[in-house]
């Protein structure tokens, strides 16, 4: 009886661990019960904003001071930002006819607790809160809320905020087209096709500048899978365009405006832009690629915390942006925002990242967080897209991919070629994604493009991270069994995956084995591909086992993401850097020539007989 009682308890442990690994906690937005919330307005209770307009220089991005008071104040007492600034029931939609819409139906974009910057609230009942407010194509209106989060009560509300334009183009996010000399831009405005033509002006910088159109996209809520993106975390998204600019000149650098002529025959333009364009496949120059998963975003001014982790979020992006001079492309590899359901949250993402995506090409991958949802043909069957189901990843991001729904895809850069998988969708020996895979590993030249790289979210190679530990696989389940012969065959040099928080690198390995003992300098062949987890780029970190494996060559517990410096066909440059200071914390090197790429290793050649 005593064992049974002990094993029980041993299972108990295992479960709870799995849970606090994989876990990232609530996401902010949902631990609201708006649809709880009652009306207990008091007239001697106010909030006020100012100033009232934002934006009149055309910023983007606005600070906004609120002043409030309540004459029974309480440390649970929170300030909601809702946008539109008519969040009544009247906006509601009824979910079916025995089902009558709540008093508030749309949840906050943001939040913060009215004794955030007022210690003193809960006795004085007055306070004052600084916000930072993005252009997301409506008007604001603060609210003070009474009975927490779990019963709020509303007990006044603020006068109305709004951007000079609220439709203007706003958050460019660049990305390679699907040939090498086209590069995409896709933003955000109010415009509709009905109101406004959308396009890029561009050209050589200091040359002639021509006009691009801009195809345009949008979704409604039938298009959500589920709650909470389809009832309240949904938000109008407003259009989404993108256009191609394409035979573009290698390495030159280009300048760009978005614009939209109205139909009354005056333009809107944003403010101008520019990029270096990518090189010709197989080009000898120096490129360099940064490489992380689950960002995720962050609030400048506090708001929003999610399970107190992001602040990593806002670290990486700083790096990125300091040191943005010495990157040429970045991919995010999947986990892009964590809205989870919560479509406010994908405009403050963009805005977070529009120094760095609306400079140089900002390639994505799907992750969980982005795809998963029960019947809807995602690999796994949970909830972690809060309903999303992959319309937001596919529509606010363009990728070259034949079919964004099925979001894998290749693309070059220079000496680079690179290979992204889905791992949201099945990626084992005979699906669709796999053939893809096989062909794309294939196809590279690698006389002129030797550095042969595979991304993707979750851990499809080697993590030392304690879920995976728990269940035995040090890996996604099924993860390398099918693909492990496909990188050795193909000589794949690096894989880089997400989905664990903290940063891992192994030994060159193949079939559990490690083909160099080497830590720091490769010279010659690897004979086994390198497996790097980079999940850290600002997600709650993940621990590790306490396990020791002979593969694992370094670990770190932090925040942080990786770059790729390749100086020519033969030398290449892994650095891991840290979040908080950007400073190199791991590295290696690999010198090589073309025949060592040629040489064969185990399973990495055909079958050879004495007659052939």
């Amino acid at each position: 009886m005593r064992g049974l009682i002990l094993l029980s308890l041993a299972i108990f442990l295992v479960l709870t661990t799995l849970q606090e690994a994989w876990s990232h906690g609530d996401q902010p937005l949902s631990k609201i019960a708006i649809h709880k919330a009652t009306v207990d307005l008091n007239r001697d209770a106010y909030i006020k904003a100012s100033p009232t307009v934002l934006g009149l220089k055309e910023q983007t991005t606005e600070w906004v001071t609120l002043e409030y008071g309540s004459p029974k104040p309480s440390a649970d007492d929170w300030i909601g930002v809702f946008s539109p600034a008519n969040f009544n029931a009247s906006t509601c939609p009824e979910v079916n006819p025995r089902v009558y819409p709540p008093l508030l139906c749309s949840a906050p974009i943001k939040y913060q607790f009215a004794n955030f910057s007022s210690p003193e609230y809960k006795d004085t009942g007055k306070g004052y809160l600084k916000l930072q407010l993005i252009n997301q194509r409506s008007d604001f209106s603060f609210a003070l809320f009474s009975g927490g989060l779990s019963n709020p009560k509303l007990v006044a509300v603020s006068n109305e905020v709004a951007f000079a334009n609220p439709n203007a183009p706003v958050y460019p996010r660049l990305a390679q087209g699907k040939q090498w000399n086209e590069m995409t831009v896709t933003w955000t405005s109010g415009y509709g096709i009905n109101e406004a033509g959308a396009f890029v002006e561009w050209g050589p910088k200091g040359g002639d500048q021509v006009h691009s159109p801009a195809g345009t996209l949008t979704f409604d809520r039938n298009s959500m899978c589920d709650a909470p993106a389809r009832t309240v975390g949904w938000r109008d998204p407003g259009f989404i365009h993108t256009s191609f600019l394409k035979e573009l000149w290698p390495n030159a650098v280009y300048t760009y405006k978005l614009g939209h002529k109205l139909f009354n025959g005056t333009y809107v333009w944003s403010q101008q832009y520019q990029f270096r364009a990518s090189p010709y496949p197989g080009q000898n120059s120096l490129q360099r690629v940064v490489i992380f998963g689950d960002m995720g975003k962050d609030e400048a001014d506090g708001s929003n915390e999610y399970n107190n982790f992001q602040r990593g979020s806002l670290n990486t992006t700083r790096e990125l942006i300091r040191d943005l001079k010495n990157i040429d492309i970045v991919f995010h590899i999947g986990d892009i925002c964590y809205a989870n359901g919560y479509i406010s949250q994908w405009d403050q993402f963009t805005a977070q990242v529009e120094p760095i995506a609306s400079t140089v090409p900002y390639m994505i991958a799907s992750g969980n967080h982005e795809r998963d949802w029960p019947g809807t043909g995602s690999f796994y069957g949970n909830m972690d897209s809060g309903g999303e189901c992959g319309v937001l990843a596919e529509t606010m991001f363009y990728v070259p991919a034949e079919n964004r729904a099925k979001f894998w895809y290749s693309t070059d850069y220079g000496m680079f070629h690179f290979c992204i998988a889905d791992t949201e969708h099945d990626w084992r020996e005979g699906t669709e994604q796999y053939k893809f895979i096989d062909h794309c590993l294939a196809s590279v030249d690698r006389q002129k493009q030797p550095w042969l790289i595979f991304l993707a979210h979750r851990v499809l190679g080697y993590s030392s991270g304690i879920s995976y530990a728990v269940e035995g696989s040090f890996e996604e389940p099924m993860g390398r069994e099918s693909l492990q012969k496909l990188w050795q065959k193909y000589k794949v040099d690096i894989a880089v995956y997400g989905h664990v928080h903290n940063y891992e690198r192994t030994c060159p390995i193949y079939q559990n084995i490690c083909t160099n003992e080497e830590k720091h300098y490769y010279k010659g062949t690897l004979n086994g591909t390198i497996h790097v987890v980079a999940g850290g780029a600002g997600a709650s970190l993940s621990p590790f086992t306490t396990l020791q494996t002979k593969w694992s060559f370094f670990r770190d517990y932090d925040y942080g993401f990786i770059k790729l410096t390749a100086y020519d066909h033969s030398n290449l440059l892994f650095e891991y850097k840290k979040s908080r200071d950007g400073k190199v914390y791991d590295s290696f090197r690999i010198s090589r020539d073309y025949r060592d790429i040629l040489a064969c290793t185990v399973d990495s050649c055909p079958s050879m007989t004495l007659a052939s």
